[in-house]
């Protein structure tokens, strides 16, 4: 939970929703190159009387399983790590196609072996910081995401999940220097700016919090969360016409009715009979 302190008791109540509601972005980009991470190899190239090595997809092959669905990709970079238990790229992709199925004791499980095999890898660092945040154990995030920091100082990555971890570890100064940090390294990515975004959210700064994500939103890396997250923080600034025009651009009928739903009982502009649920579960539709 992020530590919210607020001037008037409406403020209070805003905030403390707040803390329930936001979810930071957690840059789940394609691993860049391995410095020396072996090719794979050609299968014509190879001599019939050696020892076989491991077998691993073509280039090609591991390009398109990062285009599948997380089960698919969990299979497919599962077989590839047994083949090769120090295949770091396979290790990274596993880990990540584990969170996003919510496995995070899986995913902890795989990036924690690449780390063994290769402890200063930044791509797994970086993994390894958003399964602890995914799990809401952000102080456990602090330490790989220094470290993918101190190894990669120009990578706005590291300082971004690095704000997110020190806000779950109610850290909220190193959390703001954090996110400023990461936003000056890549002033014109979205995610950095959406995480300052929702940094400034719940601290109670809603308006601040609408100016970044209006500028997150107009850059070319912008996604739906964050296009969602500024209906969100629109909506709780009491505007529901305005947050519902922006939440049907990317949501069906059934969705939006939700979250309308869950905006006028968290702005206290619908029936108190309405329970909020999490902004996350309706917009998954759960």
């Amino acid at each position: 939970m992020r530590e919210l302190v607020g001037e008037t008791s409406s403020m209070c109540r805003k905030r403390a929703r707040l803390a329930t509601l936001i979810a930071p972005v957690l840059i789940a980009l394609a691993p860049m190159a391995h410095a020396g991470e072996a090719p794979a190899r050609p299968a014509a190239d190879t001599d019939a009387s050696a020892p076989m090595g491991p077998r691993r997809a073509t280039q090609a092959q591991r390009a398109e399983a990062r285009r599948a669905d997380p089960l698919a990709r969990a299979a497919f970079w599962g077989s590839e790590l047994a083949a090769d238990g120090r295949d770091v790229e396979a290790g990274v992709a596993l880990s990540q196609a584990l969170r996003a199925l919510g496995r995070f004791d899986e995913a902890s499980a795989a990036v924690t072996k690449v780390l063994i095999v290769a402890p200063e890898d930044v791509e797994a660092l970086l993994e390894s910081a958003r399964v602890h945040i995914a799990r809401g154990q952000g102080f456990y995030a602090i330490e790989p995401a220094r470290k993918a920091a101190s190894l990669a100082p120009r990578d706005w990555r590291p300082q971004s999940l690095l704000g997110v971890a020190y806000e779950q570890a109610q850290r909220d100064d190193e959390a703001l220097a954090a996110h400023k940090q990461a936003v000056a390294l890549a002033p014109n990515e979205a995610t950095p700016n959406a995480n300052y975004a929702m940094h400034l959210a719940a601290r109670g700064d809603l308006a601040g919090a609408e100016a970044q994500l209006k500028r997150a939103v107009a850059l070319p890396s912008s996604t739906i969360q964050i296009r969602q997250n500024l209906a969100l923080v629109i909506g709780l600034q009491g505007r529901l016409a305005e947050a519902e025009k922006l939440a049907r651009e990317d949501l069906p009928p059934e969705s939006v009715a939700n979250n309308l739903a869950w905006l006028r009982a968290a702005t206290g502009q619908g029936a108190g009979t309405i329970q909020p649920r999490s902004w996350e579960a309706l917009k998954a539709g759960s």
